[in-house]
């Protein structure tokens, strides 16, 4: 159970140039300036302030040792008030290697128990400025913005001390291969890299790139974890209530987390036993299955959200959020039923791009919490995640003799070699084939 003092908001606006005045390597510097990018992005899409009890939260699911020491100097210098009046470096983190003198007592923190509204995040340098108002002008979305934040945020640190003002196709160039070479990270987390660093300067600093040399990082693709039906039916057991609902509609119509998150009550079509999703991976629209068995309970979750939006109604609480063009067309559809989201908060927030007081989805975190507890306390041994109900979707539909191409469009996969992935793990390779082994002893 957190105190009152671990759940009080943390005010550290200059932590990036307190962290620059660490005596770190550079790119430990730049693990940190990551980690706590990534933490602040957390905390905006919880809609929580940060504190000592959001950063254990946290580390719950992200238990690495540099994220662990990231955070750590972060809350700690938060807690000590403005960097200008600090006295040396307290805590510091164990990746650092130094020692530091202790610094004065507690100051000020933020009054505020709600995180600003992303209209007043404006950033702090000039390039930083530049790049929210191009992402904002197209309406990215508010996690696109954050990931593209901090990409832009390491390609300035790497090319430091030169601006990204003065950039070249030399300097993106190099900074690709050192994700491939010196941290060796997949394939698709460069080819995002590359997506916003050419967004940044094309885009927001309207610099010219051209062709960019780089070492692309190496294209092996891991097999898929899949669950047996035995396995899914023992952890969707250790889920209860919405968790299981939401589990078994994962499960049972191959939904990605975020599609799953973001499902609204006009997405469902009960009587035809379909599912449309909205805005999927590349802003791609498709149908998919809606498992019969599971009719029932989403008629009583519609119903329990019923009385849910009239309680909202009544107290004068604004509309869900709806995409900016939508929201623009019909201003008051975010208060009509059925754009409420399926699996909403228990808990109203503040919305980071208005600053109004709203209903949201689920947080993605809670429902990975969720997922990881019912397979420790189902025994399982395989790394369960929300997405490994999807592979075992559409692994166990090829295993029961459906086509690959229909698989491929219940997926939303733009190629078929993409969902042959799972031909690799099925229980019968090659659906109906026999081992010539087994021809011999039978």
């Amino acid at each position: 159970m957190s105190t009152d003092l671990e759940r009080r908001p943390v005010s550290f606006p200059d932590w990036a140039t307190a962290l620059d005045r660490l005596d770190l390597v550079s790119t430990l510097a730049a693990e940190f300036h990551r980690e706590i990018i990534r933490f602040l992005g957390y905390a905006a899409k919880v809609r929580a302030p940060v504190s000592v009890a959001l950063a254990r939260q946290y580390l719950e699911t992200h238990r690495s040792v540099i994220t662990r020491d990231a955070l750590r100097w972060f809350v700690t210098q938060g807690r000590t008030g403005p960097f200008e009046n600090r006295v040396g470096q307290p805590d510091e983190p164990a990746a650092a290697r130094a020692n530091r003198p202790p610094t004065a007592s507690p100051g000020r923190v933020s009054r505020s128990p709600e995180p600003p509204p992303a209209a007043g995040d404006l950033g702090r340098a000039e390039w930083e400025h530049q790049l929210i108002a191009a992402l904002r002008n197209r309406g990215f979305l508010w996690r696109t913005e954050q990931t593209y934040r901090e990409w832009a945020a390491r390609f300035v640190r790497f090319i430091k001390p030169r601006s990204p003002f003065t950039a070249d196709v030399r300097e993106v160039g190099a900074f690709l291969s050192s994700l491939a070479v010196e941290h060796r990270v997949s394939q698709s987390t460069q080819k995002q890299a590359l997506n916003a660093l050419v967004f940044f300067l094309q885009e927001a600093l309207q610099r010219q790139l051209g062709d960019i040399p780089f070492q692309r990082a190496e294209a092996g693709r891991k097999v898929p974890t899949v669950l047996t039906r035995s396995e899914i039916s023992a952890l969707t057991t250790h889920l209860t209530g919405t968790n299981r609902l939401m589990g078994e509609l994962a499960y049972g119509s191959g939904l990605r987390l975020l599609e799953l998150l973001r499902l609204r009550v006009h997405h469902l079509d009960l009587p035809r036993q379909r599912l449309q999703i909205y805005d999927g991976k590349g802003a791609k629209h498709r149908v998919t299955v809606l498992p019969a068995v599971l009719v029932p309970a989403l008629e009583g979750q519609i119903e329990r959200l019923k009385q849910l939006h009239l309680a909202d109604r009544a107290v004068g609480l604004p509309g869900v959020w709806l995409p900016e063009g939508l929201a623009a067309k019909y201003t008051r559809a975010g208060e009509s039923f059925e754009w409420q989201w399926l699996f909403p908060s228990r808990e109203t927030a503040i919305d980071p791009g208005t600053g109004l007081r709203r209903r949201h989805h689920v947080t993605d975190s809670a429902f990975q919490r969720a997922i990881h507890r019912a397979a420790e306390a189902a025994g399982l041994t395989k790394r369960v995640t929300p997405h490994v109900l999807r592979h075992s979707f559409a692994t166990h539909l090829l295993e029961g003799g459906a086509d690959i191409r229909t698989v491929q469009e219940l997926l939303g996969h733009e190629s078929v070699e993409t969902t042959q992935i799972y031909t690799h793990v099925m229980v019968k390779p090659g659906i109906g084939v026999r081992s010539p082994l087994d021809a011999l002893a039978g």
